[in-house]
């Protein structure tokens, strides 16, 4: 994923709000493996409030909706890339939902 392949990959995939075809204001991508990212879910993660926050951080790829309102197939994206610590929902040791990426964290 690069930052200018937003646009693309939305709506190859058909990312939308749920139940809608309304645009996701905010969709952000991991840079990782996926076993890269299940191991926060157990030695690579601590606690962060009902969230699992990683220990690492992480190479994402945040796109932004540019066009406020807009539906697929219509979704226009601008991409920023990062290096943050991320923090996700894991759920019987597994990630199951992104909740954000931690700007501020404790080293």
């Amino acid at each position: 994923m690069r930052t200018n392949k937003c646009d693309e990959v939305i709506g190859r995939l058909r990312i939308s709000e749920t139940n809608s075809n309304r645009c996701k204001e905010t969709n952000t991508f991991i840079r990782a493996t996926t076993n890269l990212v299940k191991s926060i879910c157990g030695q690579a993660g601590e606690p962060y409030g009902e969230m699992t926050k990683s220990l690492q951080t992480f190479d994402i790829v945040v796109c932004q909706l540019r066009n406020q309102g807009a539906t697929h197939p219509r979704c226009q994206y601008r991409g920023q890339s990062s290096t943050r610590k991320i923090a996700i929902k894991c759920e019987q040791g597994f990630p199951v939902h992104f909740d954000g990426d931690i700007v501020h964290f404790d080293h």
